[in-house]
């Protein structure tokens, strides 16, 4: 049962546009920083940090995935690298710096929502990709 649920999930990423699939990372990362800002609050530490910990991981994906050849480029890297500090400040400080989980989110938000808008004013060109296993 569970080789079948990871086939229709495999088969349901390779046939997203880059669009959605950058969607998606937004999603995920902000999720993970709402499940990360509910077990500070349950003082479960170890779920707080691999939910920080994955969320830095997007973020730093975010920065590899950029095109550097436009400039918009070079300001989304500065706002990611932003990101990835604050991260391990609230990763560090715990309680003490809990208070920055919800503006990280909104941030992280507000890049979602900036390119789904760009996506439809543009006309996100939906292109199956070719299916293959990496790694």
């Amino acid at each position: 049962m569970y080789e079948k649920f990871k086939q229709y999930k495999e088969s349901t990423i390779y046939s997203m546009s880059n669009l959605e699939l950058l969607l998606l990372l937004y999603d995920e990362a902000v999720k993970r920083l709402k499940m990360a800002q509910i077990a500070l609050e349950d003082k479960k530490y170890e779920t707080f940090e691999e939910c920080l910990e994955k969320t830095g991981r997007i973020v730093r994906y975010l920065i590899q995935i950029l095109d550097m050849q436009y400039p918009i480029s070079k300001d989304l890297k500065r706002i990611y690298e932003y990101l990835i500090y604050d991260i391990s400040r609230v990763k560090a400080g715990r309680e003490r710096r809990a208070e920055e989980i919800p503006r990280i989110s909104h941030i992280l938000s507000e890049l979602r929502d900036a390119f789904n808008q760009a996506g439809k004013i543009s006309g996100d060109q939906h292109i199956v990709r070719e299916r293959s296993v990496f790694g």
